[in-house]
């Protein structure tokens, strides 16, 4: 009987992510230190579709006027998984005294959206192949 490969499909998932974790928490700090407010995140949307588009992602910009939707595949099903994340930010002062405090006063991103918005980037560029995805035979 042949050993199941999923656990080490699996630990070089996860060694690939933490290898990432760094570039992908610049982003959020870049995010979170460049706050735009609802359907105002051009330069946001910019570096989404940037980091998408560089990852050879295909994207489609403009949806709500600042949204961009990337298109991942994996292999000919119809079937879809939807996965959002909000990437304004809250009309308030921030305080914070770190590097990537906000640079644009009276303008905060609050509420976790900049940090939501970097896991998803780190989800599509981490995506499971269909190898990683295909079920153990028993």
């Amino acid at each position: 009987m042949r050993a199941d490969p999923a656990p080490e499909r699996l630990m070089k998932l996860i060694e690939s992510i933490l290898a990432d974790a760094a570039s992908i928490a610049a982003v959020r700090r870049d995010i979170h230190a460049h706050p735009e407010l609802c359907f105002e995140e051009v330069r946001t949307s910019d570096v989404i579709a940037q980091q998408l588009t560089d990852w050879g992602i295909p994207i489609h910009r403009g949806m709500g006027k600042t949204g961009v939707v990337a298109i991942l595949k994996n292999g000919t099903s119809d079937r879809a998984v939807g996965l959002r994340a909000d990437i304004d930010a809250l009309p308030m002062t921030e305080h914070n005294k770190f590097a990537h405090a906000s640079k644009h006063p009276g303008k905060m991103h609050a509420c976790g959206h900049d940090g939501h918005t970097a896991m998803l980037l780190g989800a599509a560029k981490h995506r499971p192949s269909t190898a990683t995805m295909t079920a153990p035979s028993t």
